[in-house]
C-alpha cells in the first residue's frame, strides 16, 4: 500500500476543518492550507503529523510550499482534497466587479492550480487522488448566485476533463458537488434572502459537514468520477442543467418554496 500523504484546502473552517479534524484523530500525516492564520493555528498549532500552510490557493507560491512540506517530511501526496470556497450573493445589476475576481480567484483558480501542480507530482509518482468540491450549482444555473455558479461549473468542468488526463497514470480525480452544507457559507445566504432564495429550495434539513466527510471517505475507498449529495437533489440539477428552458417551469414554485425555508432558518 502506498504511503498516505492528505493535503486539505480550505481546513480552517466548514467541510474543510471537517476533514482535517477526522484524519487527525486518526493520526495520518497532513497538510493544511487556509489564508486564515489565526484560526488554522487555533484548530492545529498543537496537533501531531500536521504542517501547515497559511496561503491564497490562486498563488503557485502557496502550492510550492505545499510541495515544499511534503519533501521536508519525505513522504509523496497521495491525497489532495480542494475543500476551500467561498460565497457572495448577488445579481447582476448589483454585484461589485470585484466580486468576479473573489469568486473565481477562490474557487475556480485555486482548485485548478492546485489540482494542476499536485497531479503533475502524482503523475510522475504514478498514484495519488484528487478531490475536489464543486456543488450542486456546477450542475445547473442558480440566478441570483452566477458568479458562485460560473466558479463551480469551472471547478466541475476542469476536474472531469484532467481525469481523462491522469487516469492512465494511475491518479484518479473525483468531483463531489453537494447541496446547501450547514457551513458559514449558509450563515452569510441567510442575509440576501432574495439571491440566495433558489438555494433553499430543497429539503428544509440541511447537509451537514459530518455528511461530506463520510462522502469523502467513501470515495476514497472508492473512486468515483463524479458524485451529487445527495443524488435526489443531483438528479434534478443534472436535468436543470440539461435542459434549463424545461426547469423555468418549476421557476416560480421553487422560489416560493425557497423563501419560506429560508424564513424558517433566519428564524
Amino acid at each position: 500500500m502506498a504511503p498516505i500523504l492528505l493535503v486539505i484546502t480550505g481546513a480552517a473552517s466548514g467541510i474543510g476543518l471537517q476533514l482535517a479534524r477526522h484524519f487527525v484523530s486518526h493520526q495520518l500525516p497532513l497538510i493544511l492550507l487556509d489564508n486564515q492564520k489565526e484560526k488554522l493555528l487555533e484548530h492545529f498549532q498543537e496537533a501531531k503529523n500536521v504542517k501547515l500552510v497559511v496561503g491564497n490557493a490562486s498563488k503557485e507560491a502557496t502550492w510550492q510550499e505545499v510541495i515544499q512540506k511534503a519533501r521536508e517530511i519525505q513522504l509523496p501526496i497521495s491525497h489532495l482534497i480542494n475543500c476551500a470556497g467561498v460565497i457572495r450573493p448577488g445579481f447582476l445589476s448589483d454585484y461589485a466587479i470585484s466580486d468576479m475576481d473573489y469568486h473565481l480567484d477562490i474557487n475556480a483558480k485555486g482548485t485548478i492550480l492546485g489540482t494542476t501542480l499536485i497531479g503533475r507530482e502524482m503523475k510522475l509518482q504514478e498514484f495519488g487522488h484528487i478531490i475536489n468540491f464543486s456543488s450542486l450549482a456546477g450542475l445547473a444555473p442558480v440566478s441570483g448566485l452566477s458568479l458562485y455558479v460560473a466558479s463551480k461549473f469551472a471547478v466541475r468542468g476542469f476536474s472531469l476533463s484532467v481525469a481523462a488526463e491522469l487516469r492512465d497514470f494511475g491518479v484518479d480525480v473525483s468531483v463531489i458537488c453537494p447541496d446547501l452544507v450547514n457551513t458559514p457559507m449558509l450563515d452569510l445566504q441567510l442575509n440576501y434572502p432574495e439571491e440566495a432564495k433558489l438555494t433553499f429550495s430543497g429539503p428544509l434539513k440541511v447537509l451537514q459537514p459530518a455528511d461530506l466527510v463520510r462522502e469523502v471517505l467513501a470515495l476514497i475507498e472508492k473512486p468515483k468520477l463524479q458524485v451529487t449529495v445527495p443524488p435526489s437533489r443531483g438528479l434534478l440539477a443534472k436535468i436543470a442543467g440539461a435542459w434549463p428552458s424545461f426547469a423555468e417551469i418549476f421557476r416560480n414554485s421553487l422560489e416560493k418554496k425557497g423563501r419560506k425555508n429560508l424564513q424558517k432558518l433566519r428564524e
